[in-house]
């Protein structure tokens, strides 16, 4: 699922959103949450998909001190990880975007710009 550019597939992932899908206690410890699934994100890509992919993760309140690494980039949301999500998809002109979250009102506001959409289990399967 390459674009007419031969660009990767840029897969957007609300950390938020896709961390709090699991009752796993993430909320003692919001930012080694979101460094488990950047690396889990790290590891297995966008399951199923069999592209190159471009993984950006956005994380926002205690997560913003997680640090990317190779194969996600993280950029920590100045104010709200939806504004920074809708952002990124905003300036991703030419570019076939796919973003990972189950925020209905995220999802149509991204989905208006043209992205495609996915819930959490799309690359957090547990």
């Amino acid at each position: 699922m390459d674009d007419d550019h031969g660009d990767p597939l840029l897969v957007i992932v609300d950390g938020a959103n896709v961390v709090g899908s699991v009752p796993d206690g993430w909320w003692r410890d919001r930012r080694g949450a979101a460094e488990r699934l950047r690396d889990r994100l790290a590891r297995d890509g966008l399951p199923g998909h069999g592209g190159p992919v471009e993984l950006v993760l956005v994380v926002e309140g205690a997560a913003k001190a997680v640090e990317s690494v190779p194969g996600v980039r993280v950029v920590a949301a100045p104010g709200s990880g939806d504004d920074t999500v809708v952002g990124l998809v905003a300036g991703a002109t030419d570019r076939t975007c796919l973003v990972v979250t189950a925020d209905r009102e995220l999802r149509g506001r991204v989905t208006a710009l043209g992205a495609g959409t996915t819930g959490p289990r799309a690359v957090r399967p547990d």
